[in-house]
């Protein structure tokens, strides 16, 4: 299965941390496959990373596709609700704007179309009606075109989350080119956040292969590989530590100190997050008091462009120090701040160096559980939560958190005035979530996290050869219906 040229699609740019900057690349090169990106970003791995790539210059779907994706998402977030009997799906929806009259007949619009839907039927007629919107658009014909030219024996793309990937996906399975699709994210299923539809999938763990089947009905078993995820890989590459005194002079840190990271949050999930900030300065203020040396790594959200914490930042600047993810902005939207690999260094190195992690319902505890340090959870309502502004409880309710094994694969903190007391419990040793945090992250992410990126490969190959059988078996079947009509 050597000598295949493999499109690694990248609709947006969330798949660069997992495909680009790890060993993925490499390891396909060694299996004997050609690599090249398919590129719709504005981050050039040509001119960053030297990587060989086909850029999508057409970024324009149709205007009417992220209203049919909305009405998607809420009919499937509809029908599990009714389903499954459980009233946290409503909890995904983002409220409609009526704000101006074309929000207005939008929202009417598309709430008329959801309830005229609400059913397994109608899903697919949604579906199908967002992939007649793309096949008909000039961007469905550019992608295809630039197949015709390259002819890639597979398409692999790095989510299944973007709306800009429909057509380009649309497009290669019209020219018989196999697709697989990688489950981005760990919420990512039960969100119904699946966007495109491929010829196979790539996921997490059993956990989401499970996750799959029950939601898509429509996937075949037969078609979800659980292959791990890349994204904590870079956790087990000793060449990126860096020694604590080398570590500590380059963010200008104390040596002498111990650090706890608070890691933010953007501003849907937490929007009054700058608080709990505050709150653990506060608690670190008063343990310092008492004979412990502490300080503060504040590493905000990559996507996070507000001023929100500046005042807290400033009031404790001599406890908080800022270590700002490496992301490059190419643009001025959030979706176009993109990673880079020198921050697969930095928060490794962040993760090693500091005594636990505290944070809002992120995906952080796995990467710092990976270093055997601890994750406090915040829970608990901020004094400033007014009508308006989204409560935090509510994401702890969602699905992929029933994934806990246990209570104790997190330190929840529901109350501030434990916090100071949680956070002496970790640095005496009287308090970890460390082995049950571990068995949740397999549960999570699959038992073998430092080989996903060689079992995707493992996947892709079992695609081609499965595509190259179905394609045999085909032609088989055509000329045997042929001989029939002869006959």
């Amino acid at each position: 299965m050597k000598n295949k040229k493999i499109f690694v699609f990248f609709p947006d740019g969330v798949g660069l941390r997992n495909f680009a900057f790890t060993q993925f690349k490499a390891l396909g090169e060694k299996k004997g496959h050609q690599i090249v990106y398919w590129n719709n970003t504005a981050f050039s791995l040509k001119d960053e990373l030297g990587f060989d790539e086909v850029k999508i210059e057409n970024h324009r779907i149709n205007r009417l596709t992220p209203i049919y994706s909305r009405i998607r998402k809420h009919i499937e977030l509809n029908l599990s609700q009714k389903k499954f009997k459980d009233d946290v799906y409503p909890t995904y929806k983002f409220p409609f704007s009526y704000n101006g009259l074309k929000n207005i007949l939008i929202t009417l619009y598309t709430k008329l179309l959801i309830g005229l839907n609400s059913s397994e039927k109608g899903i697919v007629r949604i579906r199908k009606r967002i992939n007649s919107l793309e096949r008909s658009t000039e961007k469905y014909q550019y992608c295809k075109a630039q197949l015709q030219e390259h002819q890639p024996d597979l398409v692999f793309c790095t989510t299944q989350r973007a709306t800009q990937s429909i057509s380009a996906l649309l497009a290669a399975q019209d020219l018989g080119i196999t697709t697989v699709a990688f489950v981005y994210s760990w919420d990512n299923v039960p969100k119904a956040m699946q966007v495109v539809e491929t010829d196979y999938y790539c996921v997490w763990s059993d956990l989401m292969k499970a996750e799959v089947l029950q939601y898509y009905p429509f996937v075949k078993e037969s078609q979800i590989f659980v292959t791990g995820t890349p994204q904590f890989e870079p956790h087990y590459d000793g060449s990126l530590e860096l020694s604590r005194e080398v570590f500590c002079e380059k963010y200008g840190l104390d040596a002498a100190k111990k650090y706890i990271c608070f890691s933010g949050d953007d501003e849907t999930t937490s929007p009054l997050d700058q608080y709990y900030l505050d709150d653990l300065a506060h608690a670190v203020r008063s343990l310092n008091t008492q004979g412990y040396n502490l300080g503060i790594i504040y590493r905000k959200c990559p996507v996070d462009t507000t001023n929100r914490y500046d005042a807290v930042i400033e009031v404790n600047k001599d406890l908080v120090k800022v270590i700002d993810p490496i992301w490059k902005p190419i643009g001025k939207q959030w979706n176009e701040v993109f990673p880079t690999k020198a921050d697969l260094e930095m928060l490794y190195n962040v993760c090693r160096h500091t005594e636990l992690v505290t944070n809002v319902c992120s995906s952080t505890v796995f990467d710092f559980v990976a270093h055997d340090k601890a994750c406090i959870y915040y829970n608990y309502e901020q004094p400033q939560l007014k009508n308006g502004i989204r409560d935090i409880g509510q994401n702890y309710k969602y699905v992929h958190f029933r994934s806990m094994p246990s209570p104790e694969a997190a330190i929840f903190c529901r109350d501030k005035t434990e916090l100071e007391n949680l956070v002496r419990k970790i640095l005496d040793q009287q308090l970890s979530n460390i082995k049950d945090g571990k068995k949740w992250f397999e549960i999570v992410a699959g038992t073998n996290p430092t080989q996903a990126s060689e079992t995707i490969w493992s996947a892709i190959e079992n695609c081609l050869e499965n595509s190259s059988c179905g394609k045999q078996n085909d032609s088989r079947s055509k000329k045997g219906n042929q001989f029939s009509s002869i006959q």
